[in-house]
């Protein structure tokens, strides 16, 4: 299972939000593949004022603040 994170540079709420995945990783098995928004102009453009993002099966699961509650849910379908 493959979890695609969004995030930046110097972003505190990415940091938090990497945390926060890690957490639910140790109930949830995934692969968690991070994406640098400043690397790839579409991405920037779509995400720039969402950061962090979560996204599984091409769906955004949650952005900016993550909770544990809401991803573990996502990912345990």
């Amino acid at each position: 299972m493959i979890v695609h994170f969004y995030t930046r540079p110097g972003c505190h709420l990415c940091e938090d939000g990497r945390m926060m995945l890690k957490l639910v990783q140790e109930d949830v098995p995934f692969q968690i593949v991070e994406h640098n928004i400043e690397e790839d102009d579409q991405l920037h453009e779509k995400f720039m004022l969402m950061i962090p993002v979560v996204e599984y099966h091409g769906e955004i699961i949650q952005y900016g603040n993550l909770d544990y509650v809401t991803l573990l849910e996502a990912l345990e379908k």
